[in-house]
């Protein structure tokens, strides 16, 4: 089973930045596409991007994440980042990572909570 760690995620006023780290075993990350989403309380959940494996390392997003938020990849890390700048309230939810294939690997999720 391969497991994705997440990390960053926590509580901020609106207007300030978090980087969410998505880290996975060896190479897995750079070999898949991974996305980035997001679930708040009593909602679907919503794809926030999505970054193409490293040969290509194109990225994605959905219409309403533009321009705040962006995908990238530390491939030395084997980790994959999502950095959120000026957050808004409507942005507290849990983020969650996934390599995407078959199967989907998915991290364990991390909470962020913007508070106004």
């Amino acid at each position: 089973q391969v497991e994705l760690v997440q990390s960053g995620g926590g509580l901020v006023q609106a207007g300030e930045s978090l980087r969410l780290s998505c880290t996975g075993p060896g190479n897995i990350l750079d070999l898949r596409s991974v996305g980035w989403y997001r679930q708040a309380p009593g909602k679907q959940r919503e794809n926030i991007g999505i970054i193409t494996p490293a040969s290509t390392n194109l990225t994605g997003y959905g219409a309403s994440m533009k321009g705040r938020f962006t995908i990238s990849r530390d491939s030395a890390k084997n980790t994959v980042y999502l950095q959120m700048n000026d957050l808004k309230p409507e942005d507290s939810g849990n983020y969650s990572c996934a390599a995407l294939g078959t199967p989907v690997y998915w991290g364990q999720g991390t909470q962020v909570t913007v508070s106004s």
